[in-house]
């Protein structure tokens, strides 16, 4: 479509811009030495790691249901109910606002909550209190069915996360090695995606029940983590593509050749992350609570891919190229 719509300006004999007067020369002849601020980088990224390898070692992360087990309940209503209004409801009584979904009609949701999950023979104090926040919406119910996820499942999905995690940074450092011919390519896109999955794990641990949202962790933030890792890499592969390229027809020092490439790229670079972080910030704001840590967790992987593309995976590149011929 954009190209049908450019093919149809141009035999017109419109003119074309891509810029406008507030716009215009934006990062044009840009010059930032992002290489000789790569040890700021280097520190700023391994004091937030370190603090959220602390944070991770003494509070953990607020893992769902999918990773500790918990209770499914099916339930019906009267008439049509708000899944906000019946979470807002259980929220006290079970401790923590459990997951509620539209399960079939609008009159019928699913209930899921990890609320007592590793006390044993608490079967009936659960249904007692869930039965307590149900009350108090005022409108008859019947619960239909319930079932309980134990912990060999959840275990199991644990392990499964962990090695879908693992398996796409094998599959990027054997892709990124094909496709640039060099290792050191290959080990600065890992280490960068490496170093964002480190930080989004750092500030769900670091920020969980200090902010006014659910930051759990369950199947969807795992989803999150896949996305993040694919979008820190596209970002990566598009400056590693420039900067392979200027090594062929760029004259000068590595660092010269290096900074020219990423100042290239960075009107496409910010373009995008800010086109992507926007609509990310209107579902996190208008999509609904379910939904808001799947997309903070977005959010974060946005801003720190962005960041990481420029300040750790190229810096990485080049400082483990040292050694090698410049191409």
């Amino acid at each position: 479509m954009t190209r049908l719509v450019f093919e149809s300006k141009m035999e017109a004999k419109k003119s074309i811009n891509f810029d406008s007067n507030f716009t215009k020369g934006w990062f044009v002849n840009s010059a930032i030495s992002f290489l000789s601020k790569r040890k700021r980088a280097y520190i700023f990224s391994s004091l937030l790691i370190v603090l959220g390898i602390a944070s991770l070692s003494t509070r953990g992360l607020n893992q769902g249901v999918d990773f500790v087990g918990g209770r499914t309940y099916v339930v019906r209503f009267d008439q049509d109910v708000v899944t906000q209004d019946v979470r807002s409801s259980l929220a006290a009584p079970l401790e923590t606002a459990p997951e509620v979904k539209t399960f079939g009609k609008a009159n019928q949701v699913k209930i899921t909550t990890k609320f007592m999950i590793d006390e044993k023979g608490s079967d009936e104090l659960v249904n007692v209190k869930l039965n307590e926040g149900l009350k108090a919406l005022g409108i008859n119910y019947e619960v239909m069915s319930s079932q309980l996820v134990g912990p060999t499942i959840a275990d199991d999905i644990k392990q499964s996360a962990v090695w879908a995690v693992l398996f796409s940074l094998v599959v990027i450092f054997l892709y990124i090695l094909i496709r640039f011919r060099k290792m050191s390519y290959s080990i600065g896109a890992v280490a960068a995606v490496f170093h964002d999955v480190l930080i989004v794990l750092a500030l769900f641990s670091i920020l969980y029940g200090r902010l006014p949202f659910s930051l759990e962790i369950d199947q969807a933030f795992i989803a999150a983590i896949l996305t993040v890792i694919g979008y820190s890499l596209n970002d990566t592969v598009v400056v590693f593509d420039r900067v392979r390229e200027y090594f062929g027809v760029k004259s000068g020092s590595r660092e010269e050749i290096v900074n020219t490439a990423l100042n290239s790229t960075l009107s496409r670079t910010i373009n995008t992350s800010l086109t992507t972080f926007f609509v990310l910030l209107i579902i996190f704001l208008f999509g609904g609570e379910v939904i808001r840590g799947f997309m903070f967790a977005l959010m974060i992987g946005v801003v720190v891919g962005t960041y990481s593309s420029l300040f750790i995976a190229t810096p990485i590149m080049v400082d483990t190229l040292k050694n090698d011929s410049k191409e």
